[in-house]
């Protein structure tokens, strides 16, 4: 990453900049690998791609940004803005600035507002349209248009338009190009396993290709490392888990990495646990995704390493297959907490959430009581006051019934006797 990095506002297109949606964020090591942690703008706490709470303006990102309390600023892509971003990863020389062919082309085609990514070897294209079904990443190429944030560096390249422009047909070719069918073409080349039909017609993303059959599959998963953990789940049983939800992300999170993230396997595979319930066929999301569309496309979004059966396994040595199954348990295990947490962090957020916003109709609720109760309060007062004005004037002024006073009341007898004194 550059040294340092501060944005000119006037080089961001003005599409981002008239959304509220702007978080910062700082460079922290994880696993030992650099990571780049969305922070909400002033109080620099986490924030989330999928919380409103913690995004801001893009005059207070920059301005925290600026201020060194952050490395830079970021954009979150949602449902509700028609905003998808390309993100093309190790690309591009900083040293000699060339551009290797792919992404040129990909940047060329889409012609829209491109900026080079803060590591400066990869750039960020934005444009107006709808994420086609199916895959989202493939190699260095990714496509977001949801629940994520892109960091922005407003360094832009000249030839680009300063704009955010609409290029459907030029993403439907180039997710169809680069993201879909060329993985099909390429394993077809390789000799390797092809797509079946179903998953070419299903959008399935395979970033490994698993020739086991499932009961294989469901045996090896068994008996790795975290075995223990996978048959519980696989049978049910949601101890250690404040939710079946957070069940369902780590049951997935593991058959992501044994099905080398097929998605369509996924779901199959699901459906044979004892965590199926109702539940997953609910369409729960705005773009019509149902609950286990999206658990399982945010379980393979979290997973970074898939079980590959040529590289992990020697059948000609059974200890150094025992060997390197127990290696790739321990990072899969790593990669499933990771998925845990960061899908903990979600639930717990909307949980935070939701008990805020009740707080907050309880607070009205008690203002509006304790303002009844003014109200009421000062009536009596008046009420009070209203009644002993009244007695003071019937004790003066009696009217018709002054004779009556007069033999009754105090008042009426200290009359009558300065009445007497004064003959």
């Amino acid at each position: 990453m550059r040294s340092e990095i501060r944005i000119d506002r006037t080089a961001l297109p003005a599409e981002l900049q008239e959304r509220d949606q702007w978080v910062c964020w700082r460079e922290e090591s994880r696993d030992g690998k650099p990571t780049k942690i969305p922070v909400t703008p002033g109080s620099g706490e986490f924030a989330s791609s999928t919380d409103p709470d913690t995004w801001t303006s893009v005059e207070t990102a920059l301005e925290y940004a600026n201020s060194r309390d952050a490395d830079g600023v970021g954009f979150v892509f949602t449902d509700d803005d028609p905003i998808v971003g390309v993100d093309l990863d190790d690309c591009r020389d900083p040293e000699t600035e060339t551009v290797d062919d792919v992404a040129q082309d990909i940047i060329e085609r889409l012609d829209s507002y491109t900026e080079i990514s803060p590591s400066g070897t990869g750039f960020h294209v934005l444009i107006e349209g709808e994420l086609p079904d199916g895959r989202n990443r493939r190699g260095s190429i990714e496509l977001y248009d949801t629940a994520r944030f892109f960091t922005m560096t407003g360094d832009t390249l000249e030839e680009m338009p300063s704009r955010v422009a609409r290029r459907q047909d030029a993403l439907e070719a180039i997710h169809r190009e680069y993201v879909q069918d060329s993985e099909s073409e390429q394993k077809s080349e390789s000799g390797q396993h092809e797509v079946t039909d179903e998953q070419a017609s299903t959008g399935t993303a395979v970033d490994t290709d698993v020739d086991l059959e499932d009961e294989e599959l469901l045996e090896k998963a068994r008996h790795a490392s975290n075995g223990s953990k996978f048959e519980r789940l696989w049978n049910g049983n949601i101890a250690g888990y404040e939710s079946q939800s957070e069940a369902d992300m780590a049951l997935c999170c593991l058959l992501a990495f044994w099905t080398g993230g097929d998605q369509t396997r996924m779901d199959r595979l699901f459906r044979q646990s004892g965590l199926l319930r109702e539940k997953w066929d609910d369409v729960h999301y705005a773009d019509g995704s149902t609950y286990g569309e999206k658990t399982i496309e945010r379980a393979i979004e979290n997973t970074s390493d898939f079980y590959d059966p040529d590289a992990r396994e020697d059948s000609n040595d059974a200890s150094s297959s025992q060997s390197k199954t127990s290696t790739t348990s321990s990072g899969d295990e790593s990669v499933q907490n990771h998925a845990y947490l960061v899908e903990k962090n979600r639930l717990l957020t909307n949980r935070v959430d939701e008990l805020e916003a009740a707080l907050e109709r309880k607070n009205e609720r008690i203002d509006t009581l304790e303002a009844e109760i003014e109200r009421l309060t000062a009536e009596l007062v008046d009420h009070d006051q209203e009644t002993d004005r009244s007695r003071e004037t019937n004790a003066v002024d009696g009217g018709a019934d002054e004779d009556e006073s007069e033999t009754t009341s105090v008042w009426g007898r200290t009359k009558r006797l300065f009445r007497k004194g004064s003959k």
